[in-house]
């Protein structure tokens, strides 16, 4: 089995460089430009591991759930070498493959598999008998499945702007046929790439086939096929597929509106970014600027009114979607992992034109958290929502029916150190951290660079400098955003102790002045071998508060230390619960490195209260305790447990842990087999709507017009004559309704006997639906309950009397 074979794969400091381009051509470019992942060798102890388990755990791991889900099997069938018509779920589930070839050259890159290599190898032939005859490439539409999906269409291109993916699918072909060509120097894939690109301009343009990508992508892969054959007819044809999209379109997918008269993020996070980052890339490559107003203007809408502190983007699930301005909710915040990782590649495109080191600071705080919390520790469990707060009904999945997180972090992890510097010209950009050898070819010359650091734990870099021959060039030392008391661009979020902390560089042991120019410190020089240069950043403890704006966190923290932000999580704290936690906001803490804990993380520590209601009074009980906080991106690994980013220090904000009653005091089931939920009844969490998500409900989706039940089992036996349901209801554009009817029976001996109501059963959104009846005594209680023939129904509190 291949799992087991690819095991050899490790990372190291070797490194095997691309082959030749296919044909050198001149054209425009971003003024600045990356250096390449392949010239910087990490020796980091934070990343290094991180990028060694993703190819001996990860991508294997994803590889072989890709056969045992039938993502192989769609192109046998298509290519005629597997008989039947069965396909997958998703019309894009052939990109898991695509996606995950590109992560295995980029590992092949780092270090050379053969077993791997041969393994690839394979996986192009099968996907190259699948492509017809013209380049058309698309295993759902050629298998000819007696019942096609729903999704594809008559014809080629009918539904490309609504759900077929065929555009999203070449686009990812695209990329990957880039990265193993560049990776291995064989065309195998590269010419099944050219073929489906040659088809999609032969078939799209004016006067053609007028129509935009449903899922933008391809716009960013034939990008890269044009920048390595010179073909204009590619970069033409990305133009073409952003200039013809809006304004008769939905705000779904950015085609509300011309792209250059787009200036909010709206929509699906994914297809958003994607689409940011491919303007940037047309912009560059054509010479023109029409667009960059555009993405300028949603920059600045997202970084100052749409951005979790995680870096994270898509408040909603409703559409996967960006929400309105200040709207981050947290317990269900949606902020899907390919979003943080589209979120980079927008970021670092804005970088290059820009030459800015804000988008920088973005960037990092999307990967540190954001982005780095869609992965398990041991790399094969995996989040497709990253929320900031969970009571327990968050875990990790080891698959998903829609696996585009999985496959797209195998593909993203090798890459991470091609953040790490940029050039321009004789201008040599340092803006990440992380201990590496790097040799990068200036103007003036070959220079390397030896950084050695514990960054993310500690703030003191040292880099070494070794130009071969001394040479005149500048280095651009990027000083952090967080370390000048500014955790973003904008004033979406602030510290709470906004005194600047001293940041000292020296040359040769030497402190120096030097000038700050967009971010950068500008370090000018005639360097010579032997040179060194020591940053310190000022890595204290920082409390980070929100905008008034942001009403999920008023009257709460967060904690920040350098570029990672930290969460308390229940395993860490009394009694495993953290919503009921209240810390001071001056309250001082300690840091500590526990080599033992999620694989050695820096943790904090302070003193808190826990709040507790008490029965038959409003005032809380506050109970002194210790409270420590973890790194937010290591959360989630010890099971399904409390967690919370935020930290109300107002008692307003705390969630106290409820009091004893009747209903919280018993056994709880449902005809569900969700279990993770149950608990949401009965937690005293009083919403804000029907609709409100930000705590758990109970919610029979996707049944419709079936007949359900919950039932409480008491402790005790008690005598009960009232009660009290707040239904779930996210119509009109969710799956839950309120109820068609219900009713409530209580146990007598063996039997369930309906009680005597002496009000109507209400049945009513946005509020406590309460009926009375004749009092009873009994040791359980069960609500029926009539779900309507279209939608299904939800709960989100029950109370008993």
């Amino acid at each position: 089995m291949y799992l087991n074979r690819c095991r050899a794969l490790v990372v190291s400091g070797l490194v095997f460089l691309a082959q030749p381009l296919v044909a050198q051509h001149k054209h425009n470019d971003y003024p600045i430009q990356p250096v390449s992942f392949t010239h910087v060798h990490v020796q980091d102890e934070f990343w290094a591991p991180k990028m060694q388990v993703n190819a001996t755990v990860t991508i294997p791991h994803t590889l072989e759930k890709s056969r045992e889900q039938g993502r192989i099997d769609n192109f046998l069938r298509a290519a005629g070498k597997m008989e039947g018509d069965k396909l997958s779920q998703f019309t894009f589930d052939d990109t898991d493959i695509y996606k995950v070839i590109e992560g295995a050259s980029y590992a092949m890159q780092v270090q050379k598999n053969p077993k791997l290599d041969a393994y690839v190898d394979s996986l192009i032939t099968i996907i190259g008998d699948a492509q017809e005859p013209d380049g058309y490439l698309f295993t759902f539409r050629t298998v000819k499945a007696a019942k096609p999906h729903d999704w594809i269409g008559s014809k080629r291109w009918e539904k490309e702007e609504e759900l077929s993916h065929e555009l999203y699918n070449s686009g990812h072909l695209f990329e990957a046929a880039v990265a193993h060509y560049q990776a291995t120097g064989k065309k195998t894939l590269l010419n099944i790439a050219l073929k489906n690109a040659d088809l999609l301009v032969k078939d799209f343009g004016y006067g053609k086939e007028e129509k935009y990508p449903g899922h933008q992508v391809v716009e960013i892969g034939l990008a890269r096929l044009y920048r390595i054959t010179g073909k204009k007819e590619y970069l033409d044809l990305a133009k073409f597929f952003l200039d013809v999209r809006g304004p008769k379109g939905t705000e779904y997918n950015q085609a509300h509106a011309r792209v250059v008269d787009q200036h909010e993020a709206v929509g699906h996070a994914v297809r958003a970014t994607y689409m940011y980052t491919a303007m940037a890339d047309i912009a560059a490559l054509t010479g023109d600027k029409s667009y960059l107003k555009a993405i300028d203007d949603i920059w600045n809408d997202v970084v100052t009114k749409k951005l979790y502190i995680t870096g994270g983007i898509g408040a909603t699930g409703n559409g996967e979607a960006f929400g309105k301005a200040y709207d981050l909710p947290n317990m269900s915040a949606y902020a899907e992992t390919c979003a943080s990782i589209a979120n980079v590649y927008w970021n670092s495109r804005m970088f290059l034109l820009h030459g800015d080191a804000k988008y920088i600071d973005v960037l990092e705080r999307t990967l540190y958290n954001g982005l780095l919390s869609g992965i398990s520790l041991q790399g094969n469990r995996f989040f497709y929502p990253n929320p900031l707060a969970s009571m327990g009904q968050h875990q990790r999945g080891e698959w998903f029916s829609c696996a585009c997180c999985i496959s797209n972090m195998t593909r993203f992890l090798p890459s991470v150190p091609g953040y790490v510097y940029a050039q321009n010209n004789n201008d040599l950009y340092v803006n990440l951290f992380m201990s590496s050898a790097s040799d990068i070819n200036l103007p003036a010359g070959q220079v390397s660079l030896k950084q050695t650091t514990n960054y993310p734990w500690n703030g003191t870099i040292d880099i070494e400098v070794d130009p071969r021959k001394n040479k005149d060039f500048t280095l651009k030392l990027r000083i952090p955003g967080w370390a000048q008391q500014q955790p973003v661009p904008g004033d979406l979020y602030t510290f709470a102790d906004a005194t600047k902390k001293p940041i000292v560089l020296k040359v040769n042991g030497k402190p120096v002045q030097y000038r700050l120019d967009k971010g950068y410190a500008v370090l000018q020089r005639k360097w010579k071998t032997g040179d060194k240069i020591t940053l310190d950043l000022p890595m204290e403890t920082e409390k980070v508060l929100a905008n008034q704006n942001v009403k999920d966190d008023l009257g709460k923290f967060t904690f920040q230390r350098g570029p990672l932000v930290y969460c308390l999580e229940g395993p860490d704290n009394k009694d495993n619960l953290v919503h009921n936690i209240m810390v001071e906001k001056a309250a001082p803490v300690e840091e500590a490195f526990e080599a033992s804990l999620l694989n050695g993380v820096h943790v904090i520590k302070t003193s808190g209260v826990g709040t507790k209601r008490q029965a038959n009074s409003t005032a809380l009980l506050q109970t002194k305790q210790p409270v420590k906080a973890i790194p937010y991106f290591a959360w989630a690994n010890r099971g399904s447990v409390d967690m919370t980013v935020w930290v109300p220090y107002e008692a307003s904000a705390a969630k106290p842990q409820p009091a004893p009653t009747v209903a919280s005091t018993s056994k709880i089931s449902a005809s569900i087999k969700n279990t993770r939920t149950l608990a949401a009844l009965v937690d005293q969490y009083d919403p804000v709507d029907s609709r409100d998500s930000n705590y758990p409900y109970l919610h029979w989706w996707p049944n419709k017009g079936t007949k359900e039940f919950v039932q409480l089992d008491f402790n005790q036996e008690h005598t009960v004559s009232e009660s009290q349901v707040y239904w779930f209801d996210d119509s009109p554009w969710g799956g839950c309704t309120v109820p068609a009817s219900y009713k409530i029976f209580y146990k007598q001996g063996e039997k369930w006997v309906p009680v005597k109501n002496t009000t109507a059963y209400e049945i009513a959104k946005d509020k406590y639906n309460l009926v009375k009846f004749e009092p009873v005594k009994t040791t359980a209680l069960r609500m029926e309950i009539q779900l309507p023939q279209e939608t299904a129904t939800g709960i989100h509190e029950w109370s008993v009397k």
